[in-house]
């Protein structure tokens, strides 16, 4: 079975980095990510570069991610403006955050959950617009899904009621995500079997942190139900400024092990995925990067999925 590894370091995690990585040193690192197999990268977030100047140069990120041969690119979009730039600049799919709490959705984006929402009516609208040959992909992962910093718990009924409102909206895939590093496996079972019962094959996939140690296991909780694509972060740098404590994305580099460990396709080849972390060391000098895979190198019992089924 083939799961979907989304590297989302170059826009999640650089964001989250006070220090802003070279334009060159972002293209090396996508490449090499690329080069090791990964199909899906998110690289970039059209925010206003006042706001966030590691992303200042998104535009450029993307069109030279774009480039690259069998690479799908993300690119986030808070609104309508930021969605048109990415669209333009070419961006293969359009990442939009939807908070399910409202003092969240307040701290990122300066509006309640309902104006997020109309705000994703409004690219659907522009999608729809667009040539059917060239109609980018319009993805919502519904933020703090499992609970929040700022608002505490957030009820699952209310989680499923903006997946049901999204998915009216006409998006093409909606996922969760653990902003706070909340989720324990027992909630992300409940979770996501929930909302693909809700809106079937809309169902995305999950974005999970590591903030408190749960991350791989709530992976596993997530396999177990059906999600087929998940989020990670190279050497698990990477968070949400808005989110307090939210530190800790998954790391890829431990992600991709755990999977191609129990026998799941990723196509994703460990010994070049971890010459990619190189490279994002080489663009951020001393950073710190996390990941057990790394610090502890592979096994030597260690055979990729697709090697087991040849």
């Amino acid at each position: 079975m083939q799961i979907l590894v989304s590297e989302v370091g170059p826009r999640d995690g650089l964001q989250s980095v006070k220090r802003a990585m070279p334009t060159q040193a972002k293209h090396d690192w996508i490449g090499a990510l690329a080069a090791a197999g990964i199909r899906e990268i998110e690289v970039a977030s059209f925010v206003p570069a006042k706001l966030l100047p590691q992303m200042a140069d998104a535009a450029e990120v993307v069109r030279e991610a774009a480039k690259i041969p069998g690479l799908t690119v993300l690119a986030l979009a808070p609104n309508l403006r930021g969605a048109q730039d990415a669209i333009a600049a070419g961006a293969h799919k359009v990442t939009m955050p939807v908070s399910a709490s409202e003092a969240h959705s307040q701290a990122n984006l300066r509006k309640g959950v309902d104006a997020a929402i109309d705000e994703v009516r409004r690219v659907v609208e522009l999608r729809d617009s667009l040539p059917a040959g060239s109609r980018p992909g319009v993805e919502v992962g519904i933020s703090t899904a499992f609970g929040c910093t700022l608002q505490g718990e957030v009820p699952e009924d209310f989680v499923i009621a903006v997946a049901g409102r999204l998915a009216e909206a006409g998006v093409d895939s909606i996922g969760l995500s653990d902003t706070t590093g909340y989720a324990n496996p027992a909630q992300v079972r409940r979770l996501f079997r929930r909302l693909g019962a809700l809106v079937g094959h809309r169902m995305g996939g999950a974005h999970l942190h590591n903030t408190r140690g749960q991350g791989l296991a709530n992976v596993v909780a997530a396999l177990d139900v059906g999600v087929t694509t998940f989020d990670a972060s190279q050497g698990g740098i990477g968070g949400c400024p808005y989110a307090p404590g939210a530190s800790g994305n998954i790391v890829t580099e431990d992600l991709v092990f755990l999977l191609e460990s129990m026998g799941f396709d990723t196509g994703i080849d460990m010994a070049k995925l971890l010459a990619a972390r190189e490279v994002l060391k080489a663009g951020l000098p001393g950073e710190p990067v996390y990941g057990h895979v790394p610090d502890a190198g592979l096994p030597k019992t260690f055979r990729p999925a697709a090697a087991g089924a040849a």
